[in-house]
Parts: structure tokens; C-alpha cells; sequence
């Protein structure tokens, strides 16, 4: 597959209400497609989100964002441009930061979660010092990350943003 230069065109999903943020790399070519994070039919995220947090699954790209925001989540993505093939955050190029100090902010977020290692990586090198808040790595939730972890990993995995959310 072949290199492209891709801009971020998701806005930040977020209010003044938000207590945590939840970051990947960017969004997937088919989360570009459908216009909303996580849009793979086979990434988790939604599933392992109304799972730990007890809520009915949302399907509609409204129904995400108010699931998020009634839950005090904040959601976005560290990169604002990059060069990648596909979905393979391992390929990344050139990587441009979104300005998360400027969400931070606006916002009561006290705690940021990334959505794989390298969400985690590029937070801490091109963001951290600005928001001067450490981020926390959870799995990916991504269909090539079930060869190392279950959906039921991951969801105990990401229990830990109750602790958070409650404490905030």
C-alpha cells in the first residue's frame, strides 16, 4: 500500500463538561468514510466504551457523541497530519501535532488516555509538555490488535477510566 499524506477533518468531540480524553493516532480510512472515530465495523472501541461504563451501545454517529459527552469524555486524535499507509500507525511519517493544550483548556480534563502505544509515543513527545498532563497507554482497540489481547482484555483494561472519571 502505498504512503499518503493524510489531514485530520474530525473535529474534537468535547464540552466544558469533559474530564477525561481519550486520544489515538488519526482516523482510520474508513473512520474518514463514515466522518467519526472508531468507524471500523471491527474495532471495539464502542463495544468495550458501553461495556465498561454500563451504557447502551451507540450506533449512530450522534448517538457517539452523546454517549461521550453524557459520560464526561472528551475524544480526539494527537496527530492533525501525517504520512501513513492504510490504517498502520506503525508506518507513520511526518507527524503534525494537534494542538490538545488548547481542548485541555476548555475543558475539566485532568487525565488523558491514549488508545495504543503509539497514540502513547506521540503524545508524550509532542504533547505532554504543552498540557503538562501524563497520559495513561491503553490497548488499542483496532481488529489487528485481538492477536495480543481479547475484547475482554480490553475491557478490563479500560475499567480504569471509571476510577477516573468518578475521582474527577
Amino acid at each position: 500500500m502505498e504512503r499518503q499524506i493524510i489531514e485530520h477533518t474530525l473535529e474534537p468531540v468535547y464540552d466544558g463538561e469533559s474530564r477525561i480524553l481519550i486520544l489515538g493516532t488519526m482516523p482510520s480510512p474508513k473512520s474518514r468514510e463514515n466522518g467519526f472515530y472508531y468507524g471500523h465495523p471491527q474495532n471495539c472501541f464502542w463495544r468495550v466504551l458501553s461495556e465498561v461504563l454500563s451504557d447502551k451501545l451507540p450506533v449512530t454517529n450522534e448517538e457517539k457523541r452523546r454517549f461521550l459527552l453524557r459520560h464526561h469524555i472528551a475524544l480526539w486524535d494527537v496527530l492533525k497530519s501525517c504520512s501513513i499507509r492504510g490504517a498502520d500507525d506503525s508506518s507513520i511519517k511526518e507527524p503534525v501535532p494537534n494542538d490538545i493544550a488548547a481542548l485541555v483548556e476548555k475543558t475539566n480534563i485532568r487525565c488523558i488516555f491514549t488508545t495504543g502505544k503509539k497514540a502513547y509515543s506521540l503524545y508524550t513527545k509532542y504533547c505532554k509538555e504543552s498540557t503538562g498532563l501524563d497520559a495513561v497507554s491503553l490497548p488499542s482497540t483496532s481488529p489487528a490488535n485481538r492477536r495480543y489481547y481479547s475484547t475482554d482484555d480490553i475491557i478490563r483494561e479500560y475499567c480504569v477510566l471509571l476510577e477516573y472519571l468518578r475521582k474527577y
